[in-house]
């Protein structure tokens, strides 16, 4: 333990054990899957990130050692810890530059957002903007005045490689490519079978595989057009999904983009019309649904139904709405401020 210690500290590194953990220091190798809960903290105690608090939930890292994650010292570090171990360990600056970009990407997973959003590929005065500007000003900040970080570490599980199955996070670009058709069936199996939350879930995943290959592409070009029909399908399953769940606001947003690109699209008018209507957009249902039926002409019994649904809803509100202020007048009324003296 010494001879690891005098290590990381010839490296810049310097661990606290805070707990031992049990039985021996893991034969870490490449491929091997790492859990475990960080908290990321200034050297003056401020806390930047903590995995039991982000986004709401409690959810752990996890790593696969030797995938060039883009903060090494979190490989090395936690490649001397055993099991169960809690560990702070204090890193120079020159294993902390890239934290920002790192934190950015966490705090976008954690709250169900693109990792890789506000990394877009872009000209070069864009792509130094954007590496200057993440969206939150700690993370600024600590861009603007790079400094050592203490991490503290608690590694929960240790898996080995081929004891696990490759997240899609982990995987190269070909087999992300792969995997896609496969997540594309599992999100359909589980629709089928009413589990819409997993079924959203796996058709974010195929998507989020995907849009990660895009961006490496030039836009318009033949590689990222045929990426973009790919994408398209899994779009509108997802949507399908947020629909049942009520998430209205973000169909319109998907449906509007998909429609952009794609004006002869007759599923994204079709979900954007019932989007619109449930959200009482009368006037946008009912442009949305005539073009569907300018489109498939054969869709004109659902569409009919849609918006027979529609009205029937429009005519229980006013029918809310006139008995709401009908009760109003008559308290207000037969008030005693309302009474003749």
């Amino acid at each position: 333990m010494e001879e690891l210690a005098l290590k990381l500290s010839a490296d810049g590194i310097q661990k606290k054990v805070l707990c031992p953990g049990k039985g021996e220091i893991p034969a870490y190798m490449d491929g091997t899957k790492v859990k475990f809960h960080y908290r990321s903290s200034l050297c003056d105690g401020t806390v930047l990130d903590d995995s039991r608090r982000m986004g709401g939930q409690s959810k752990p890292m996890e790593l696969i050692l030797g995938k060039k994650f883009k903060l090494p010292v979190w490989e090395r570090v936690v490649s001397t810890m055993r099991t169960g171990e809690i560990a702070e360990f204090t890193c120079d600056v020159k294993h902390t530059a890239l934290y920002p970009l790192v934190s950015q990407s966490l705090r976008n997973i954690s709250v169900g957002k693109d990792p890789l959003e506000g990394q877009r590929h872009c000209c070069g005065i864009a792509q130094v903007h954007s590496h200057h500007s993440h969206g939150h000003k700690d993370l600024e900040r600590l861009q603007a005045n790079p400094q050592p970080l203490v991490f503290t570490m608690e590694l929960l599980e240790v898996l080995l490689p081929g004891s696990f199955a490759l997240e899609t996070w982990a995987m190269t670009d070909e087999e992300k490519l792969a995997a896609v058709p496969q997540i594309h069936e599992e999100g359909n199996a589980l629709f089928k079978n009413g589990d819409i939350e997993g079924a959203a879930e796996k058709y974010y995943n195929a998507i989020a595989c995907l849009k990660n290959l895009q961006m490496k592409e030039q836009p318009g070009d033949k590689p990222w057009i045929k990426l973009d029909l790919m994408i398209t399908p899994l779009l509108l399953n997802y949507c399908q999904c947020k629909l049942m769940q009520g998430q209205y606001y973000e169909v319109l947003d998907h449906c509007s983009s998909l429609l952009n690109k794609y004006e002869d699209n007759v599923k994204a008018y079709f979900k954007r019309g019932k989007a619109h209507a449930a959200v009482w957009n009368e006037a946008e249902a009912r442009s949305d649904f005539e073009k569907v039926l300018k489109l498939d002409p054969s869709l004109a019994p659902a569409v009919a139904r849609e918006i027979r649904a529609m009205e029937e809803r429009i005519r229980e509100k006013e029918k809310e709405e006139k008995g709401r202020y009908k009760n109003l007048f008559m308290s207000n009324s037969t008030s005693p401020a309302a009474t003749m003296t």
